[in-house]
């Protein structure tokens, strides 16, 4: 069986160089492209070039020629990024990977739309045991009820663009359809000064930055003379990397059987 082909966006950041070391690592996997913006010190040096290996791809900036001979791309960039790479790949009919956050609802609509033509496996986070996480707490908030206040903490490194993160908007929305509600009608994202007592079947964020964190996330269950906290640490983005792997095969499948459409990492892991 001949190697996936894998074009990687964002090659000069460091989820890029883990993706690559992923790829490079992987005997059913080939290195066919790799993308960075036009300003990035990257350009025209070899992609392994941070890890000491000479792959003999050239980071590069223009997504057409880099798709020609590529069966998937995998994008965990910027909104408006992603979206200029989706549009490129239903153009030349590649699969598309995409672990970016910090979309709006008009982004994720157009996801949606690339979706139409090309198979896409679209999540906020694809760490396996993050989506195991998922699981348990919407069953959590559904065993424990509306008695138990539920909030949500998160951090991460200095360098990231957008809060709450999308891995803890995902754990907002499995609490708030294990109590029955939408995190649209329940999230609270900011408190400050006198804000009054905490409103019943809220769901709150708390998102903090600094230093070369990963990724944290707890999702605390508050009762009367009990608290429950489910904790998930990423301590390597080696971690989201072997989930995109594992998206990459499921997505390469479906895009061989002439399938569309926009999945998850339930879909990926045969989660339902």
């Amino acid at each position: 069986m001949e190697a996936v082909r894998v074009a990687i966006a964002g090659a000069g950041g460091r989820m890029g160089h883990a993706l690559i070391e992923a790829v490079l690592a992987t005997p059913a996997l080939a290195l066919a492209a790799a993308l960075d913006i036009a300003e990035s010190p990257m350009l025209g040096h070899d992609a392994g070039e941070h890890c000491g290996r000479a792959t003999g791809v050239t980071v590069g900036s223009d997504v057409d020629a880099a798709l020609a001979h590529a069966d998937v791309l995998v994008d965990f960039t910027r909104p408006e990024g992603t979206l200029a790479h989706l549009a490129a790949c239903a153009r030349h009919r590649v699969a598309a990977v995409v672990g970016t956050t910090g979309l709006s609802d008009a982004q994720k609509a157009a996801v949606a739309e690339h979706g139409r033509a090309i198979p896409i496996v679209f999540a906020a986070n694809m760490s396996v045991g993050v989506n195991v996480l998922l699981s348990l707490v919407e069953s959590a908030a559904r065993a424990l009820g509306p008695a138990y206040d539920i909030e949500i903490v998160e951090m991460h490194h200095r360098h990231k663009v957008d809060a709450p993160s999308g891995t803890a908007l995902r754990l907002g929305e499995a609490a708030a359809a294990g109590i029955g509600r939408s995190l649209a009608d329940s999230a609270v994202y900011a408190r400050h000064g006198i804000t009054g007592e905490r409103k019943p079947g809220t769901i709150g964020f708390a998102a903090l930055r600094g230093g070369d964190v990963v990724g944290e996330h707890a999702v605390v269950f508050a009762g009367t003379g009990e608290r429950i906290e489910i904790i998930h640490r990423a301590t390597s983005r080696q971690l989201f990397a072997a989930g995109a792997l594992r998206a990459i095969e499921f997505v390469a499948a479906r895009k061989a059987q002439g399938q569309t459409g926009v999945f998850d990492m339930p879909d990926v892991l045969g989660l339902r």
